[in-house]
């Protein structure tokens, strides 16, 4: 039996996240690259992405860039070849794109405060785009691959409200109008457990496995009634740090967790307990 730690490494592997250039996207290309895999960093926001890369590449991860449209089809398998060209092999996706609602002036009066009765359905839509056929779409590309290779790892990026509703009572008032987390959010992200149990289960009798991380709020400059409304909520008495979600990720992506397929890893500080 191999030595648990050499479980975790992923050298020789090849990793495309998308969403790079977000959040988390940012910790996870990093967390894959200390591990030892090849990292794509592709996201919508190249120079963002890029970059990122550099900085990663100055510490000797093999990372490079690419421009992704997640909605269009021709641009995410241009995103796959643009991996299989460089490096041979796509081992790890990491779905982590997405769109999520901003409580700014920008987006006040165009999403009407995210109140259900009067939502755009364009906004709707773009989420739908994004946060749900993004992740088909890339699943679908990446899995021609991983079919030929007879191996692969999916990981999707959903959310503690991909399994309950969101207390509407802390979000804040802006500019004098309550918020709201809309409907679409909630909905995709749910969509997307649905999307990785089917993969899971359509992949079974080969070495392609997909499973689901679902992270509780992470605090990312958070007003501070709404941190402390939402860290009331959890068992840890806060929101997650960005680095927190790194060792779930690490653990989806390596052979430590090669019996799990179809799974949900959820990392929430307690918040779906109780």
């Amino acid at each position: 039996m191999s030595d648990i730690l050499e479980k975790f490494s992923l050298s020789g592997r090849t990793a495309l996240v998308t969403g790079a250039a977000g959040l988390l996207g940012r910790q996870f290309a990093r967390t894959l690259g200390e591990a030892g895999a090849n990292i794509v960093l592709a996201d919508l926001d190249f120079s963002r992405a890029e970059a990122h890369a550099q900085s990663l590449r100055q510490e000797g991860i093999r990372a490079l860039t690419v421009k992704v449209n997640v909605t269009d089809p021709d641009s995410v398998e241009a995103m796959v070849a643009h991996t299989l060209s460089n490096f041979s092999s796509l081992d790890i996706l990491v779905n982590c794109a997405a769109l999520d609602p901003k409580f700014d002036p920008e987006h006040l009066d165009q999403q009407n405060a995210n109140a259900f009765e009067n939502y755009p359905l364009k906004a709707w839509q773009e989420s739908l785009n994004v946060n749900l056929t993004g992740v088909f779409l890339a699943c679908q590309s990446a899995a021609q691959v991983m079919v030929r290779q007879n191996a692969g790892v999916i990981i999707n990026i959903s959310s503690v409200y991909g399994l309950v509703a969101p207390d509407q009572k802390i979000y804040p008032e802006v500019d004098g109008k309550k918020q709201y987390k809309p409907a679409d959010y909630i909905v995709t992200k749910a969509g997307i457990l649905g999307l990785t149990r089917y993969l899971a289960s359509y992949y079974a009798g080969t070495n392609i496995r997909v499973n689901a991380l679902s992270p509780g709020g992470v605090f990312n400059g958070h007003e501070p009634n709404f941190h402390d409304q939402y860290a009331e909520k959890t068992i840890k008495g806060r929101m997650a740090y960005p680095d927190e979600m790194n060792g779930a990720l690490l653990f989806l992506a390596s052979d430590a967790s090669q019996y799990m397929t179809g799974a949900n890893l959820v990392v929430d500080g307690g918040y779906t307990a109780w």
